[in-house]
């Protein structure tokens, strides 16, 4: 504590005395006591005032730290187009503005209502503090403040609330301080951006928005004297609960104003007449298109921390447009009620689209209903693909050399030894053909040749390409992996897929493009980077098997007129049905089931059920979008058996 503010304090109180003197002689007439004892008592007063600054307010906060101090602020996220799609904030909704970013009527009209001597007092107005202290002492305890806009914001930032001698003094003293280290515009700056003005809203940015749907900068007379009287009791003067109490309040600032000269009496009447204009309180965290934005505030958490996006005041353009998504969504709500009327009894369906170019995500529906489950079943729900796995147990056939798209195998009855006695897989049909070859297993999904092609190049090869393609989830090395008995989430099979569509360019899936902090420092730029990682001559061989399987095999409800690359995926109990497919410039994956793992319906397929859900969202998805070609697999070299 430094000895002029040590000494500003104690003029301070001195200069209380005279208050006290002339309240104290007169009770003490009153009650028959003597000037000597009323004399004594004040000067107890100012000596105890001072002993106390003196030996506590030495370890009194250093207001000097607010040069560096940022508050909390709201994060928002907004579409690619720049569109906000949601507010994320802890308890504390706000965005900072400059004081230069404020209107003129509504610094005066919080001037006039809560102190109007802000410019010419050095921290502590001393008139006001002597009549509070006097009725302070009549009571008998603390019920008057007298705070200036300085001692609000010590108060606010810095000391409890309690209504006590000591609190009131140490606010004196650092307000003193503050006043030393910072200009009056800064202060009020700062005090502006601070407080609490109701509903979740701290701040005046956040707060004008709220309100009125208006940057701070443009408010009028009638708002900003609206907006000063809720300073006081926000709840309480609130115009979303009492737009009476609140066109009151409104009249107490304005008549405040006029009488301290600073508008005129045919202002202060035309500002109360005009209506208030006032919208709807916002929510607590904003959203649209909220499984995506569920899904973006849980990347942005595992990125920057909880702590950071809730306080931190980013702003986050994320991969996804709001139009394209909201298409996507009502796509899948109109696939359901066409599943319910064919009898499917299927209470969810899935979708995510990711962009092979970038591997951007470019739609992401989670489920039906957000607001009946707040379950992302694209990002959280872990279930079997099915047969939609088996690519990947043919990918790596292919780029180990061993096998080509013609290389024969048997489908035939077969039986292996495993711990808990014999696996036999079985054919969806039921049926064996005997000899056939990679392309017609995959494009009539047999089951047999894909176990026997899996146990061939080894599980344990396939599941290090999966992970490859970035799945992540648990995949062990059982015999029944091939035929996709482990579980995956719909945004990992887009993902892994769009690597097929960019003919082995993978980058990780994101819905994040950019991050900045509200003074638009760049956190993160998620430029795509995309590494080759898998072989061209067998991604190409695997694409054009895979478009077999559309134009002749189980997913041949997936054309859209255009060449596309596809698997169908059922599970045998019928629990999960999907369809993962993609052009070059799109993949999507759809999956059809429910929460509680019951059957959707018997004779339930992903080539009759989720492959036209597909077909729907990739015409309109695809709109604008020009034919494109795979590339050919003889435009690369086959790999040496020896390589992987």
């Amino acid at each position: 504590m430094s000895s002029t503010t040590l000494q500003k304090a104690s003029e301070i109180i001195k200069s209380w005395l005279p208050g006290i003197k002339r309240f104290s002689i007169g009770t003490a007439k009153a009650s028959g006591g003597t000037v000597l004892g009323v004399s004594m008592l004040a000067s107890s007063i100012v000596g105890g005032g001072l002993l106390g600054l003196a030996i506590s307010f030495r370890n009194l906060p250093d207001v000097r730290v607010l040069g560096s101090y940022v508050p909390s602020q709201t994060s928002y996220i907004y579409d690619v187009k720049g569109r906000l799609l949601a507010r994320v904030h802890g308890e504390e909704n706000r965005e900072l503005v400059e004081l230069s970013e404020i209107s003129p009527e509504l610094k005066r009209a919080v001037l006039a209502i809560e102190d109007s001597h802000f410019y010419n007092h050095a921290g502590v107005n001393f008139s006001s503090a002597g009549r509070a202290l006097k009725v302070n002492l009549e009571k008998g305890q603390v019920v008057e403040g007298a705070s200036t806009i300085t001692m609000q914001l010590v108060k606010n930032l810095f000391l409890t609330r309690d209504r006590v001698y000591s609190r009131k003094l140490a606010e004196v003293v650092m307000a003193i301080r503050l006043e030393q280290v910072f200009s009056k515009d800064k202060i009020l700056e700062i005090y502006l951006n601070n407080i609490y003005w109701g509903h979740n809203n701290y701040g005046i940015k956040t707060a004008s928005q709220n309100y009125f749907n208006k940057h701070p900068r443009d408010l009028n007379l009638s708002e900003a004297a609206m907006m000063a009287g809720l300073i006081q009791a926000p709840e309480r003067y609130s115009p979303f609960i009492n737009y009476k109490e609140t066109k009151r309040r409104q009249q107490t600032v304005l008549r405040r104003m006029r009488e301290l000269g600073w508008i005129s009496r045919s202002e202060e009447i035309a500002a109360f007449k005009a209506p208030l204009l006032v919208g709807k309180p916002t929510t607590w965290n904003y959203k649209e298109i909220p499984y995506v934005t569920q899904a973006v505030i849980e990347e942005l958490n595992d990125r920057f921390g909880v702590e950071n996006v809730q306080r931190g005041g980013l702003r986050v353009q994320i991969t996804v447009d709001k139009d394209y998504q909201q298409m996507a969504e009502e796509t899948v709500r109109k696939s359901h009620k066409r599943l319910r009327y064919w009898g499917i009894r299927a209470d969810q369906i899935a979708l995510v689209a990711v962009d092979p170019r970038t591997h951007y995500v470019k739609a992401l529906v989670g489920g039906l209903d957000y607001s009946k489950s707040q379950f992302n079943r694209a990002t959280q729900a872990k279930r079997q693909p099915g047969s939609s796995f088996k690519p990947f147990v043919y990918y790596t056939a292919l780029a180990s050399g061993k096998y080509q798209p013609d290389t024969e195998i048997e489908d035939e009855p077969v039986r292996y030894r495993v711990v808990s006695g014999y696996y036999e897989p079985k054919n969806y049909t039921k049926k064996h053909v005997g000899t056939t070859d990679v392309r017609r297993a995959l494009m009539y999904s047999m089951n047999v040749p894909a176990v026997k092609v899996g146990k061939s190049v080894g599980l344990n090869r396939v599941i290090e390409v999966c992970r490859m393609l970035g799945i992540k989830s648990t995949l062990q090395p059982v015999l029944s992996l091939p035929l996709g008995s482990m579980e995956v989430t719909p945004l990992e099979m887009a993902g892994a897929y769009a690597t097929f569509a960019s003919n082995g360019w993978h980058s990780d899936p994101t819905l994040i493009v950019r991050v900045t902090d509200s003074q638009g420092n760049v956190l993160l730029n998620n430029i795509p980077k995309p590494k080759l990682l898998l072989n061209r001559w067998a991604v190409a061989s695997l694409n054009d098997l895979l478009q077999d399987v559309v134009k002749s095999g189980t997913g041949t409800a997936a054309q859209i007129g255009r060449p596309v690359a596809g698997k169908t995926g059922t599970t045998e109990d019928e629990r999960d049905v999907w369809f993962v497919g993609y052009v070059p410039q799109l993949a999507t994956a759809v999956w059809i089931g429910n929460d509680n793992f019951q059957p959707i319906g018997r004779g339930a397929t992903g080539g009759t059920h989720a492959a036209p859900i597909w077909r729907d969202f990739m015409i309109k998805a695809l709109e604008n979008e020009p034919v494109r070609y795979f590339p050919s697999a003889s435009s690369y070299s086959r790999p040496l058996p020896s390589r992987y």
